[in-house]
């Protein structure tokens, strides 16, 4: 592909992420720059750009997250948030926007399909970002990580994060065993306030609160998730 019929296609990118006129391509052509081609052609790699637009995507997904799911426990709103940014399905939205035809990679990494690559592609999708928060700002950017990428996904409970499924599935196949959750306390009939804790091999490995039974073990799994996925052996 030429150099112009590159940017055209970038610009239909673009465009297609509801950027009005583009014109100058060059930063979104770095964040499309994966280190190998840039090794190779002596240009700079997508490297720095990944690192920023790490922390936008992040941001503005915990903001949508605390606007749409509004009254959920921290716990819940991570495993949420980590469901979201996770590489797979970054790489899934960079497919969409097509951007295995638009990265660029040193010889050795195309010929072993590095275009296809989940990591080479949530990394693209990253930097890809940054370029927008950089070339137009953070509300850019913002409307395309919505619209292009967390609109797209499952938002159900059973879809993103069944907490207590996942844990179980990790308890099992990780520590041989099953987790086992009691109930703390239920606050009052007028006031129902259920807390409650979860344990694995008789270790409790989190703690969560919530309107019902249900949702409490949910937020307990999920803070066990978290503990445990930084300590697996614990």
């Amino acid at each position: 592909m030429s150099g112009e019929a590159y940017r055209r296609r970038l610009r239909r990118v673009l465009t297609a992420a509801n950027v009005r006129r583009p014109g100058d391509v060059a930063a979104f052509e770095t964040a499309l720059t994966h280190q190998s081609y840039a090794k190779e052609h002596g240009t700079q790699s997508n490297e720095r750009m990944e690192f920023l637009g790490d922390s936008i995507l992040g941001c503005i997904t915990a903001e949508w997250l605390y606007a749409r799911f509004d009254g959920e426990p921290e716990g819940l709103l991570t495993l949420r948030r980590a469901a979201i940014v996770n590489d797979s399905q970054l790489a899934r939205s960079a497919q969409r926007l097509g951007f295995p035809a638009l990265i660029k990679l040193g010889a050795g990494m195309q010929s072993a399909g590095g275009s296809e690559n989940t990591s080479i592609l949530a990394d693209a999708f990253e930097a890809f970002v940054a370029a927008l928060y950089l070339r137009y700002g953070m509300e850019t950017a913002r409307r395309f990580i919505v619209d292009a990428h967390i609109e797209h996904l499952d938002h159900s409970a059973e879809a993103l994060l069944d907490a207590k499924t996942r844990l179980q599935h990790f308890a099992q196949e990780h520590l041989r065993a099953t987790p086992t959750y009691r109930e703390i306390s239920r606050g009052t009939p007028q006031q129902p306030a259920f807390k409650s804790r979860v344990s694995v091999n008789g270790r409790i490995v989190g703690r969560g609160d919530g309107p019902s039974k249900k949702s409490a073990q949910q937020a307990a799994a999920a803070a066990a998730l978290l503990s445990l996925l930084e300590s697996p052996a614990g």
